[in-house]
């Protein structure tokens, strides 16, 4: 709770940050910020290509394209790797602010998060109008996007409390994320379908331990299935549980780890 006070007195200034930090990420390449939009575009059309056509055994459920299921599994994924990867290197890309003592620096990886967001607001609009087009529009269950949304700021968050207080310490971190995110991608259900594990119970009952699975399939839930999350109270109450531990470790490795930063940066 004292986070969220502490985001809604520097609001603006969250948002000026991260309207800064998204524009200087492409400051100087001649056609700027549509690069953000370019990379999640060719990637949705790469994976497209090869697991649904030149692969046709991939598909989503069976009561729509597989580039709606891919799309849908992919839209909150990006928002999750890019503020993962990113926001680690929040202390780092801020360390003139980190250093003065009397800047909030718990705004940092929010920062980072809002940053990211921009593109993930864009990509949410465009996948509502792809599906609506082809006529897999779930209607008024549509609304809780704003929900998961939540739910994958909550869970990002919690982590990155922890890996940018650590990053200053052990600069390897940041690698060692970027080669974590390959694998966990295959972990969660954008590529693959879970009926593909029906004869692995157990293996698709570890994977739904991921708190990424509930965020992936609440999205295609809001999305097409039409489903709402309270029909699913048992994963729902998991994910919030899994969620504030998490959060209770890292701001811990955070407050432990903060006195320090000045000195390592």
């Amino acid at each position: 709770m004292s986070l969220v006070k502490t985001m809604l007195r520097n609001r603006d200034l969250i948002f000026s940050l991260a309207k800064n930090d998204f524009k200087t990420k492409f400051a100087g390449s001649y056609f700027g910020i549509m690069w953000a939009f370019v990379n999640p575009v060719v990637t949705v059309f790469l994976y497209w290509f090869v697991f649904g056509v030149v692969f046709k055994g991939a598909r989503g459920n069976g009561d729509y394209p597989y580039v709606i299921y891919l799309v849908s599994g992919l839209v909150p994924w990006f928002l999750f790797q890019e503020t993962l990867t990113m926001g680690t290197h929040a202390m780092l890309d801020y360390s003139y602010l980190v250093k003065k003592v009397v800047f909030k620096i718990e705004i940092l990886p929010v920062v980072k998060l809002m940053a990211s967001t921009f593109v993930h607001i864009f990509f949410v609009a465009f996948s509502l109008v792809l599906f609506g087009c082809m006529g897999y529009f779930s209607g008024v269950t549509v609304i809780q996007l704003l929900y998961y949304l939540v739910c994958l700021w909550a869970f990002v968050l919690a982590l990155l409390y922890a890996t940018s207080s650590i990053i200053l310490f052990f600069r390897d971190l940041g690698q060692i994320i970027t080669i974590f995110m390959q694998v966990f991608m295959w972990m969660v259900p954008i590529l693959w379908n879970e009926a593909q594990f029906a004869a692995f119970p157990t293996v698709l009952f570890i994977l739904k331990l991921n708190p990424m699975y509930y965020i992936v399939t609440g999205y295609r839930d809001a999305f097409i299935d039409g489903r709402w999350f309270f029909e699913k109270p048992v994963m729902s109450l998991y994910f919030w549980v899994v969620v504030i531990v998490l959060f209770m470790i890292s701001k811990l490795i955070f407050k432990r780890l903060r006195p320090h930063f000045a000195d390592v940066i």
